[in-house]
């Protein structure tokens, strides 16, 4: 058998495995997703895509640039219905993407209401910015939030709406490393005291495993791989097993893991 035929047998082995995940559950899946295609210009970016998220559960998405993940993302939000198939999700959700987007022209605390149905008070954003650690911004304007603050006043924006699924575009991907960790924490804190469902698209496999129940990977337009990651939190990326599925990863991604670093014994 060929390699070709081979990756054609795991792709549609996957395909079913993702697809009845869930069936006969009811109302227990966040995302619940059939025969999904989304074309452009003829070209389809997403092509007959399958998924189940459980209600509750943190999934990672990767995939190389251009394959389809935010495009997903944008389908889940209803941003984006110029679509084929069939896509269920909770009528509460909320998504932060990668640019905070925040008006300049209102203070942190308006921003954090923006686009909320009826007249919510100050009280309602005062809550979830101190939820985040940005309690002392309430009042500030958004050009004094250093990036980190920034990116909290947008997953505020998004806590507010009480969302039975938070969609996260590469939402650390303009942080400082430092800053990201600190973020990174922050997103899997609130997950685990919210217990919404996450999908969080990102680059960085290495945060995919550190965050997530299962990560996904996003290729020639269908979930092509998956992996559970079977560790309690907070977890170590120096885990034999998280450095395991780190290397899956990187190869489904066509990327070679570095070789580890040799060591030299002094007799």
């Amino acid at each position: 058998m060929s390699s070709l035929e081979k990756d054609s047998l795991e792709k549609d082995s996957l395909k079913k495995e993702l697809g009845q995940e869930k069936e006969g559950e009811g109302g227990g899946a966040a995302v619940r997703v059939r025969s999904l295609t989304r074309s452009f210009d003829g070209r389809a970016v997403i092509d007959d895509l399958q998924l189940d998220v459980p209600a509750g559960e943190f999934v990672a998405l990767l995939g190389r640039s251009g394959c389809g993940k935010s495009t997903l993302l944008r389908v889940l939000a209803g941003l984006d219905r110029e679509i084929e198939g069939e896509v269920l999700v909770p009528r509460r959700k909320a998504v932060a993407f990668q640019a905070p987007r925040l008006m300049p022209w209102k203070r942190v605390w308006r921003n954090v209401l923006l686009g909320l149905p009826g007249r919510p008070g100050r009280a309602v954003a005062e809550r979830a910015l101190k939820e985040v650690g940005l309690g002392h911004r309430i009042d500030a304007w958004p050009k004094t939030l250093s990036g980190g603050e920034a990116q909290r006043a947008s997953l505020a924006r998004a806590l507010v709406r009480e969302p039975d699924l938070l969609l996260l575009d590469e939402p650390f991907g303009a942080l400082d490393a430092l800053t990201r960790i600190t973020a990174q924490q922050l997103v899997a804190e609130l997950w685990q005291r919210r217990g919404c469902a996450v999908l969080l698209v990102t680059h960085d496999v290495e945060e995919a495993l550190l965050l997530a129940d299962r990560v996904l990977v996003m290729d020639g337009g269908v979930i092509a791989h998956q992996v559970r990651v079977d560790r309690d939190r907070p977890r170590d990326i120096a885990d034999p097993l998280l450095a395991e599925l780190r290397t899956e990863l990187l190869d489904r991604l066509g990327v070679k893991a570095p070789e580890p670093a040799a060591v030299h014994k002094v007799a």
